[in-house]
């Protein structure tokens, strides 16, 4: 699988590109600030209908225009497919695969399958566990349309819930019907933490070997998933903490909670890691995704590599190099010349500069 050709117009600060990618390695280079990121994005919104810099899509729209466009040619084996994003600033976006309008976001996983590595995933142990949740829902998104759609009916079904617990606060006649909810929440909720407990399993065995492989076998890298609440205790949770949930006016428990944890020789790798261990341990998880994404899917993922080299020391550059040259790779970066040195592959140099690519 890759993205064969790019095509922008009025997308961030670039107005119009047509661009042939290589099947391989394609490094952007440039100054800060000229549109290299907004290039890997516009890829991720392909691969996903959403950025990974910002929820609001007008931000993703030229300052001076009410529409932005994101089209996208994906190669896989001999299936060719045509990705359309249509961005507009009074409207939701429009999204199309092979010229045919889809209703529902779920439908757009699964036509283009990337892994996203910039500098703030090497912070993904010593950030806070919403962050780590979003690595998990992001994966799961797009090896399983299930769990797209249990995910997005718990979020609507939780939304109703915490409105019902604000409305309790000053009607507590209304306290009878919030059973309605919890229901709802129990059955996609369970479904959700069944999936995640599956995910953080693979992902744990993966990055496990692929870790003591970066450390030369002197460290241990174990994932554990911590649910807010074990499924068989969602309901007595629930109903327990009623009173509190309606003073606070929120939901207590449930996934929107959960989180996953990392132990480096059993020792855990947020509180007591090195930096040099925790980083280690982000780089082992984010390619242990793309061999999760071949296990599952049967496709190889394009890597999206926003100006992280830079951030890894030369022994991790050369690991990470080395172990994805099988993908097509699209790389960021200030100065071509240090990624490069690491490459013994032919690879499509292009410069980025106020929007422009040459």
């Amino acid at each position: 699988m890759y993205v064969k050709k790019i095509y922008l117009k009025n997308y961030r600060n670039i107005e119009n590109l047509e661009l042939e990618l290589k099947n391989g390695v394609n490094i952007f280079y440039g100054k800060n600030a000229q549109g290299k990121t907004n290039l890997l994005e516009s890829i991720y919104i392909g691969a996903t209908g959403r950025s990974h810099r910002t929820h609001k899509d007008k931000e993703l729209i030229n300052f001076n225009k009410n529409e932005a466009h994101i089209r996208l040619e994906v190669q896989k084996d001999a299936i060719f497919d045509k990705i359309d994003i249509h961005l507009k600033t009074d409207s939701k976006k429009g999204i199309a695969i092979n010229n045919i309008h889809i209703k529902k976001l779920g439908e757009l996983f699964g036509y283009l399958n990337v892994v996203i590595f910039s500098p703030e995933d090497l912070n993904l142990i010593k950030q806070g566990p919403q962050e780590r949740r979003k690595f998990i829902d992001m994966e799961l998104c797009q090896i399983n349309s299930i769990y797209y759609y249990n995910l997005s009916q718990y979020y609507k079904v939780l939304k109703q819930r915490n409105s019902l617990l604000k409305k309790i606060a000053t009607n507590q006649s209304l306290k009878d019907t919030l059973f309605v909810w919890d229901n709802q929440l129990i059955d996609f909720g369970s479904k959700i933490i069944s999936i995640r407990e599956d995910f953080i399993k693979k992902i744990n065995k993966i990055s496990k070997k692929i870790h003591s492989d970066i450390t030369e076998n002197k460290e241990d890298l174990e994932i554990k998933y911590k649910p807010s609440v074990l499924i068989e205790e969602f309901k007595e949770k629930l109903e327990k903490n009623i009173d509190k949930d309606i003073l606070y006016k929120t939901t207590s428990y449930g996934p929107h909670k959960d989180d996953m944890l990392f132990f480096i020789n059993n020792i855990n790798a947020r509180d007591f890691g090195s930096q040099g261990q925790q980083r280690t341990a982000s780089l082992s998880t984010k390619l242990a995704e793309i061999q999760l994404i071949e296990e599952e899917r049967a496709v190889l993922p394009v890597l999206l590599l926003d100006d992280v080299l830079s951030e890894l020391d030369k022994d991790r550059q050369k690991f990470l190099i080395k172990n994805i040259k099988k993908l097509q790779v699209i790389i960021t970066c200030t100065g071509v010349e240090d990624v490069l040195k690491n490459l013994d592959e032919e690879c499509n140099i292009f410069n980025v500069s106020d929007g422009k690519v040459t």
